[in-house]
């Protein structure tokens, strides 16, 4: 097994999004930890924690509006939404006018549970990222709101690639 101490600080290994991508991986591994004792997994808090926000906002959202205010697979939201309709934390219901769509609505125990493991992740974010945490957010998030989710924002911004590369 390499370090990441032990790359070369040239093409990819030095860029912005190599090291993002690191430190995601260690990030979302040390928040694992930190929320198993609740039950839940990056993913399970992620949406659960999607659809209280939505909920405390907007009202009950569906399954759709959560995976795209989390950023999710669609089809994964609905197995991970559908485990945790199972423990008890939300319920999942037809839609009132689309019958395509399905409302999420967090039971008091999600509610609880959403408050707490929000409360975990957010002292957790404090000691992973330290003095930088809140710069560090401001900083990712106006790139991904710059950005988008899906790449480059035109085609004329889309990298070039080389004949033959």
């Amino acid at each position: 097994m390499y370090e990441t101490a032990d790359l070369t600080e040239d093409g990819a290994a030095s860029g912005a999004g190599f090291w993002l991508h690191q430190a995601a991986l260690a990030w979302r591994a040390a928040l694992d930890v930190r929320l198993r004792p609740l039950g839940l997994t990056p993913t399970q808090f992620l949406l659960l924690s999607a659809a209280a926000r939505l909920e405390r906002t907007v009202g009950p959202a569906t399954q759709q509006e959560v995976a795209e205010h989390a950023g999710a697979d669609r089809m994964m939201t609905s197995k991970v939404l559908r485990a945790l309709e199972v423990r008890g934390l939300l319920t999942r219901t037809a839609h009132e006018r689309d019958a395509r769509a399905v409302r999420v609505s967090l039971t008091p125990a999600g509610r609880d549970l959403a408050a707490d493991a929000a409360a975990v992740a957010t002292e957790f974010d404090s000691a992973f990222f330290g003095l930088a945490a809140q710069r560090l957010a401001r900083e990712l998030r106006s790139v991904a709101e710059s950005r988008g989710r899906s790449g480059p924002l035109t085609v004329q911004e889309a990298p070039r690639r080389a004949p033959n590369a």
